[in-house]
């Protein structure tokens, strides 16, 4: 017969082998030669707060391995989209080195700013923009930027498209428009190509005023599916858009020329229409360029992370801790050796994981936008005003809050680039 001191005894020693079992191994590390070298630059440059880093050399590489997607034949127009890579001097780089002159915008401020400091651009808005946006963009801009030949104006409803017609009325000039097609993502656009008969009838009617500029699918969605939903939704998003491309050919083809633009795709499906001459002649991607980690996807797996956040270190305190619970600092370290030292940064709480040294996590009790704290055990050997380096998770907003992007090749900071305008 089985005593009860027997089963308590027993059970104690099956809750003590579990909790050595579950107990955290230790996870910290120095920095790997690449960050231990920025760290060494920035040290030696005195920066003295966060900054946005871009590795020029990476950012190259990504560069190419884009436009080798495009290139494939029938080859395609590659647009890069200006909100994933923010600054007017970033865009002048890869610009350059992909040799284009397309770009995607999604914000007016970012609009006037690209008319005027890239006045040979081809620019396509990438979402629908109150038609009080387009009326202001036009009552402010001045320069050889000629919206009427190099500016396309995303619509996504009949009614969208009646309040343009009625400005390009009351400015007696000539908007060219392109039409946004919902090929699966389900967030608005034009869902079959009948649905686009009365607006295209409208354009046609109205050739003053309105130009048929082309479509723009976006297929997002992709990213987030399973991969069998995903090999099983793609040839139906090829063919909604082709079905529209037909409607148009049939039944409006004195609206199209070889100007008209069929865009679409974006950093996680580009890849997807190398060869297809059925659906896009123009692609956009811009996330892919600086590859933060949402964008770790198996159709990316080449791409390099090219921008990091660099974040100095400001305190080094040793010994886990809780604000009013000092006893239980002890205890926590005793159980897990990657709560051994508190390090507190210079700002935080960005849309950003840690990416080096390794073993550093941030502290749920000091999340904070001023100085973020990181857990890190004692086999993390950095001291006051090392950097702590973070993978952004997006481009967009993350590269906005730092000022001047730095840009820098090997161990040397090769540029400070200024970021587009964000305000009214």
């Amino acid at each position: 017969m089985v005593s009860r001191r027997n089963v308590m005894v027993g059970g104690g020693v099956l809750l003590a082998a579990g909790g050595l079992v579950a107990k955290p191994g230790d996870k910290g590390g120095a920095y790997s030669p690449y960050f231990a070298g920025l760290n060494q630059m920035l040290r030696g440059q005195e920066i003295d707060r966060p900054v946005l880093l871009i590795d020029l050399d990476r950012l190259d590489r990504n560069i190419d391995r884009v436009c080798q997607s495009a290139a494939v034949a029938p080859a395609k127009t590659y647009r890069i989209v200006v909100k994933s890579v923010p600054a007017p001097a970033l865009v002048d780089y890869i610009a350059q080195r992909a040799d284009t002159q397309a770009l995607m915008c999604f914000h007016r401020p970012f609009l006037q700013a690209m008319a005027t400091l890239r006045p040979d651009a081809d620019i396509l808005m990438g979402k629908p923009m109150p038609v009080s946006a387009a009326k202001r963009f036009y009552a402010e801009h001045k320069g050889p930027f000629d919206p009427s030949r190099q500016l396309q104006w995303l619509i996504d409803t009949d009614e969208r498209l009646a309040q343009y017609l009625a400005l390009a009325q009351s400015l007696n000039t000539r908007l060219r428009v392109n039409f946004e097609l919902d090929v699966g993502l389900r967030r608005g656009g034009y869902g079959a190509p009948e649905a686009l008969k009365a607006a295209l009838t409208l354009v046609q009617n109205n050739p003053q005023h309105l130009e048929f500029a082309g479509f723009m699918g976006y297929d997002a969605h992709l990213m987030g599916l399973p991969g069998f939903l995903a090999e099983r939704e793609l040839p139906k998003i090829k063919d909604r858009y082709a079905a529209c491309r037909d409607f148009v050919q049939q039944a409006f083809a004195p609206l199209l020329n070889e100007r008209v633009c069929f865009n679409g795709a974006g950093s996680p499906t580009f890849r997807h229409y190398e060869g297809d001459s059925r659906t896009l002649n123009d692609i956009s991607a811009g996330s892919c360029l600086m590859a933060p980690k949402h964008y770790d996807l198996p159709i990316l797996h080449d791409f390099e992370p090219s921008a990091f956040i660099a974040s100095p270190v400001l305190k080094r305190l040793q010994g886990g801790r809780l604000p009013a619970l000092d006893s239980v600092g002890p205890l926590i370290r005793a159980w897990d050796p990657n709560q051994a030292q508190m390090l507190f940064a210079y700002s935080g709480n960005w849309l950003a994981e840690p990416e080096s040294p390794p073993g550093l996590t941030p502290h749920w009790a000091y999340v904070s936008s001023n100085q973020q704290g990181y857990m890190a055990s004692n086999a993390v050997p950095l001291a006051v005003d090392d950097f702590i380096f973070l993978r952004p998770v997006q481009s967009e907003a993350v590269l906005l809050q730092f000022g001047d992007l730095v840009a820098f090749r090997g161990d040397k900071i090769a540029a400070r680039w200024p970021v587009l305008p964000v305000g009214v």
